[in-house]
């Protein structure tokens, strides 16, 4: 079976992960996606296959013969999409031959894919791309990382001959509310280093990410009836405004690129007498991070003084850190991956991604853990897509990768 037929079986199972329910896994219906993934790699021939308390899936593949001794590898990806957008009722559909013009997703809604908006649509001129309807995202971010990983592991199976190391399989919901490593179990796993499949762009192989956190200002006005307002009124809605006034413009994600860090509301919900902001906290640099977040602490702090009462409240939480340091001290990591992308035909390139994967927590908690794309584009909204040849492409790179630590 290739990569993209498991891919299109998996999107039909609505795995849309949740941060404001409090459990792992945030929604009961990433099990059901988990169970299929345990039957099917019980029907390959995995071994030791289960599903955690949590929802994770684990799987092992004994290595080949002669690659007994070698330390084993997990390969992880993540089952659950993203809360930006629905992940129920994806309708799929193939353009063949993708000619590199505007695509119509939905002629009734008059929704369009263009070229001018997403640039990166011109690497898949010539090739098969699956999109959606428009009135879904695609899943494509993490399903497919999970189809490439499951043909890979059909195919060593079918042939005994290819070297690989004793494969470490799992699957994490959550990934996507920044959870997806909280409950990995690492002595189950008994992986000495791993990879996980969870990128976009085939040539893009990132061993740096960001440094996240998440904060959460709540602001207390004081209500009052508005004829007789005068000297009381507090409110928090405006107070929350001039909260976020004082955050430096430019510090935003439509305003950055590369290694530039950024604050970013995500969210906003209020009355006159209680608002509530929440912020993504990212930057590269790990001391530029930290004054990020002691930044927002001294913002409070002065509007607290300014309105003479606690009327500001920042809580953070730190998410993940940047793998960065981590992986340095196994840099074979590194080579294996881009001398297999290569090897592939692929012009590969280590980008620091501007965001996360499972791999960044894994990787500070003692397995080194770099990250692969899958062949997907504009991911967590209804514009995403992939290819279907790119994901044959990353199944034969993953088949070369892991014959290098045999």
């Amino acid at each position: 079976m290739r990569a993209y037929e498991r891919f299109l079986k998996y999107i039909g199972f609505d795995t849309q992960s949740d941060a404001q329910t409090g459990v792992t896994p945030s929604t009961e219906k990433q099990l059901k996606l988990a169970k299929e993934l345990e039957k099917e790699m019980e029907e390959l021939g995995l071994k030791d296959v289960g599903i955690s308390e949590f929802g994770v899936v684990y799987g092992t593949l004994p290595a080949s013969k002669g690659a007994e001794g070698r330390p084993a590898l997990c390969l992880n990806a993540h089952m659950d999409t993203a809360p930006a957008m629905s992940g129920a009722g994806i309708k799929a559909r193939i353009i063949e031959n993708y000619d590199g013009k505007d695509i119509v997703l939905n002629e009734k809604s008059g929704i369009v894919t263009r070229v001018s908006e997403y640039p990166s649509m011109k690497a898949y001129v010539g090739e098969d791309l699956i999109v959606t309807d428009g009135t879904t995202l695609l899943g494509a971010d993490d399903k497919a990382g999970v189809a490439e990983i499951m043909t890979l592991c059909e195919r060593l199976i079918a042939d005994e001959t290819i070297p690989h190391p004793e494969l470490k399989i799992m699957f994490t919901p959550d990934e996507e509310i920044g959870q997806g490593a909280d409950h990995v179990d690492y002595d189950r796993l008994k992986a000495t280093y791993g990879y996980t499949v969870d990128g976009e762009a085939v040539d893009e192989f990132s061993y740096e990410n960001f440094n996240a956190a998440s904060a959460k200002v709540t602001v207390r006005g004081i209500s009052a009836h508005t004829g007789m307002a005068k000297g009381v009124l507090k409110n928090s809605a405006l107070m929350a405004m001039e909260f976020n006034s004082m955050l430096p413009v430019f510090d935003r994600p439509e305003h950055t690129e590369g290694y530039e860090g950024f604050y970013h509301l995500d969210s906003i919900t209020g009355t006159v007498e209680s608002t509530v902001m929440e912020y993504l906290i990212r930057d590269h640099d790990r001391d530029k991070f930290e004054k990020r977040k002691e930044y927002l602490l001294s913002v409070t702090d002065f509007l607290n003084k300014k309105y003479g009462y606690e009327a500001f409240e920042t809580e953070i939480k730190d998410s993940y850190l940047n793998m960065l340091i981590k992986v340095s001290e196994h840099m074979e990591l590194v080579d294996n991956a881009l001398e297999a992308l290569r090897e592939s035909g692929i012009n590969a390139r280590a980008v620091a991604t501007r965001g996360g994967t499972d791999g960044a927590r894994m990787s500070w908690c003692g397995l080194p853990c770099p990250n692969l794309g899958t062949g997907g584009a504009n991911c967590h909204g209804r514009h995403e897509c992939i290819s279907i040849q790119k994901m044959d492409l990353m199944t034969e790179v993953l088949l070369r990768l892991v014959g290098k630590f045999a």
